[in-house]
């Protein structure tokens, strides 16, 4: 699973964004750029570490030995969490995992030295393991 090695701060506080800034189209990591085929997504959504690793699995699977892949996004954001039966107050939880705040927009994985229809399948099925709804782009699209 993906985490950073050593951050300089343990808790993040919590973002307190209007959700109509959330559908708000993401401006950075919007084009296919080491890859031949991506997956951009269309929804917002906040991205687990163990989601990014099952559909990375999921596309390895897929292509076998033949074509690269390349993950877009990292996940650098803590959220914590309080332990069961815990009552309120008492500070704030520790640290249970990692999150990518994805807006629409971002590509997500690029894939490079496969046929069309084995990329879309691959992608298809990473898709169905992300809590976002995305779409197939090739190169040529988001250059545009």
């Amino acid at each position: 699973m993906l985490f950073p090695k050593k951050v300089k701060h343990r808790k993040w506080q919590t973002d307190r964004v209007h959700p109509d800034k959330l559908n708000l189209p993401d401006t950075r990591g919007t084009t296919v750029a080491f890859g031949a085929f991506g997956l951009k997504a269309t929804t917002p959504s906040r991205v687990k570490s163990n989601q990014i690793e099952a559909a990375r699995r999921v596309i390895s699977r897929t292509l076998g030995k033949t074509g690269k892949i390349w993950i877009r996004i990292f996940p650098d954001k803590p959220v914590t969490k309080k332990a069961a039966e815990v009552p309120m107050g008492k500070g704030k939880g520790d640290p249970d995992h990692f999150v990518f705040e994805v807006r629409p927009g971002r590509v997500l994985f690029e894939i490079d030295g496969v046929p069309e229809v084995l990329a879309r399948e691959a992608l298809r099925k990473a898709t169905a393991k992300l809590p976002l709804k995305a779409k197939f782009v090739t190169r040529e699209e988001t250059r545009v």
